[in-house]
């Protein structure tokens, strides 16, 4: 296996290097936490529309993505149709209950809503899901890098972790917003880069792959009504909106951008940018995968011979196989960015959720000077960066490829929270029992689910019975079922 080149550690370095700079450089304007965790609530809709896109393609998209429509063909990729149903209804139903009473958090509302132990659970099950997340979102360039250079996994990831935890604790929410849009121009250009050399050594290019992915079906999607199957049409409009709006709209990653806008109208400006940078975001992500299917189709598929151990490998073998030097540094740079901008929105997430959420809405203590409480957000800032690289080490064991590792964390978690928020958001019967009874039944009943289908109760591992994209509906479904059920007859509170 070919090593990096020094051009290639070079420009390397300089990418990691420039993203603490923007870091060092934001620091100097955080002066309290509304700066610290929403900059100022003064960023424009065009940079949080593209922070809101680089945090939530992280490195586990640009590995993933591709590497699922390589093995599995371009199914799960019509996800992104799910995208205009939730946009639109993130923007016009949800948003504005964030927005009127001005929030730090998301899970302000449910406390506004219901009560304090509602609230404390929404933030809890968030601070896991993403704690989760970011870790997956770790482990993912260490995989790439451990491929392309051999240094080993547990290298990068304490040297990845640590880096951006740096910048993060240093610069906050703008350090954040603004490394995301450096990092978003990157991650595009890097995929673009790698789809037009492999095109050019594809017969045909562009209509070579074309060619080639519908003669062997891999455009095909399936029309039937199947929760089993692993993706159809009707999973993927129904449950990925779902699965769109446990991200957008119950997420404090998202929350906490749409309320660094300077007012409601920004923020939903910003949901609307985004959808259409999505868009071709997305086609250059999954696209790559029928590129490359295309492209070892001639040269010989690397996973079936053994040269790559797992499919989500398949993107920087192609990398360091086939790109001269300098190229790798700046592709591997790439896939650093997508997952440095995600794990440093993770963080400032995590360390808002945890301050607001718990340390200033329980403790009895004088919260100090503005100064004090920014230091303390930031030392918290570094104690999660040591918790996901910790459990950044455990992903490699989770079954099932990147994107079905990931989204069935989002499902089993997001599901029931998505659930909260509707109850909070649309009905008038749900009151406080009925709320934490309905997620507490919505996330034993996906998570037995889950162990079922992965053999954590039988010898012989059975037919899946739920596809892992259905788990954020069905969490939602069966939080609010049970959560009305249980609610009392009287009518409850309206924030």
């Amino acid at each position: 296996m070919t090593h990096f080149s020094w051009l290639d550690y070079t420009i390397f370095g300089v990418y990691l290097t420039a993203s603490v700079g923007v870091g060092l450089f934001s620091a100097r304007g955080a002066k309290s936490l509304g700066d610290y965790f929403l900059a100022g609530r003064g960023m424009n809709s065009i940079l949080v529309a593209m922070s809101i896109l680089a945090a939530l393609f992280s490195g586990i998209s640009y590995l993933a993505g591709p590497a699922d429509v390589y093995k599995n063909g371009f199914g799960f990729a019509y996800v992104v149709l799910a995208f205009f149903i939730a946009t639109p209804f993130t923007a016009i139903w949800m948003l504005p209950k964030f927005y009127q009473s001005r929030f730090f958090t998301a899970y302000q509302f449910l406390e506004e809503r219901f009560a304090l132990p509602v609230r404390l659970l929404a933030s809890g099950l968030f601070i896991f899901r993403v704690a989760l997340w970011l870790a997956a979102a770790t482990y993912a360039p260490a995989l790439a890098l451990e491929k392309v250079t051999g240094i080993p996994l547990w290298i990068t990831i304490i040297a990845s972790g640590t880096l951006t935890t740096l910048y993060t604790a240093l610069g906050g929410m703008r350090a954040v917003i603004w490394t995301d849009v450096m990092q978003l121009m990157v991650l595009f250009g890097g995929q673009l880069l790698i789809v037009m050399v492999a095109l050019g050594k594809i017969p045909g290019g562009l209509g070579g792959v074309w060619d080639t992915a519908v003669t062997d079906g891999r455009m095909d999607i399936s029309f039937s009504f199947s929760i089993a199957e692993r993706v159809n049409i009707w999973s993927l409009l129904l449950a990925g909106a779902f699965l769109h709006l446990v991200q957008m709209a119950t997420d404090q990653v998202s929350v906490q951008r749409y309320l660094s806008a300077g007012s409601l109208k920004e923020a939903q400006r910003s949901l609307w940018i985004k959808l259409w940078f999505v868009l071709p975001v997305l086609v250059l992500f999954y696209g790559t995968g029928l590129v490359l299917y295309a492209f070892y189709k001639i040269h010989g598929d690397p996973l079936a011979a053994g040269l790559i151990a797992k499919e989500d490998q398949i993107l920087p073998y192609f990398v360091v196989t086939q790109l001269p030097a300098g190229l790798p540094g700046l592709l591997i740079a790439a896939i650093y960015a997508a997952s440095m901008s995600t794990i440093s929105a993770g963080l400032n997430s995590l360390a808002s959720a945890t301050v607001v959420d718990f340390k200033q809405r329980l403790s009895k203590a004088p919260e100090g000077t503005q100064a004090q409480q920014v230091g303390n957000a930031r030392w918290i800032t570094v104690g999660y960066g040591i918790l996901v690289m910790a459990l950044a080490f455990a992903v490699s064991v989770m079954p099932g490829n990147l994107v079905e590792s990931v989204n069935t964390v989002i499902g089993l978690i997001g599901g029931p929270l998505l659930g909260l928020f509707f109850l909070g958001m649309f009905t008038t019967r749900a009151d406080t029992r009925g709320a934490l009874l309905g997620c507490l039944a919505g996330f034993i009943g996906l998570l037995s689910i889950y162990l079922y289908q992965n053999s954590f109760f039988t010898a012989v591992k059975p037919a899946p019975i739920v596809s892992f994209i259905w788990f954020s509906l069905f969490g939602c479904i069966i939080t609010m079922g049970v959560g009305l059920l249980t609610s009392k007859a009287a009518p409850a509170k309206q924030p």
